[in-house]
């Protein structure tokens, strides 16, 4: 759902980076966990600032109690989260499917689903080769598979995988 940036002014606010669709919506779930789901935390929504959301966490009260949250990943039990249509997919959904050619060829795994500000890209591992990043749209990944866990990518000519498909058809 986030992380937690680090504190915000002196009286127990943290800056979080939300993952939400509108970023304000991280303290709409209701309590949020840590990785292993042995502590909660109820967030209050404060505002946002430079990108991320300022909020308050239960039992917070200081500075220093902010600090010693910097870099805690905030998680949702799934059961909680919004239904999805069927051309919506979690991130952590994406993560480890196989990524292979329309001509079925394995192209590798994805590895990531990142968002620099102009849409969502996959990060694709290729054996043997530096990993490549394709943007996760309708073009270049025209189908997702979860039940056969893999994506269908069409790369653009100029990423690494046309010498794959050469490889492949030799």
């Amino acid at each position: 759902m986030g992380v937690v940036l680090g504190p915000h002014g002196v009286q127990g606010d943290v800056r979080i980076k939300s993952f939400t669709q509108a970023a304000e919506d991280i303290g709409a779930y209701g309590p949020v966990e840590d990785a292993t789901g042995a502590r909660q935390f109820t967030l209050s929504v404060r505002g946002a600032s430079r990108g991320t959301v300022i909020a308050r966490i239960a039992g917070v009260a200081d500075r220093g109690a902010a600090e010693a949250l910097h870099g805690l990943k905030l998680y949702l039990p799934r059961a909680r989260l919004d239904p999805l249509n069927d051309d919506e997919f979690y991130h952590a959904d994406l993560i480890g499917l196989s990524a292979t050619l329309p001509s079925g060829a394995l192209l590798g795994r994805v590895i990531a689903v990142h968002d620099f500000g102009a849409g969502p890209m996959l990060e694709i591992a290729i054996a043997g080769r530096d990993s490549i990043l394709v943007p996760f749209n309708r073009i270049e990944v025209p189908r997702v598979d979860l039940e056969a866990g893999c994506v269908i990518v069409e790369p653009a000519a100029e990423l690494p995988a046309t010498e794959l498909e050469a490889e492949d058809a030799a």
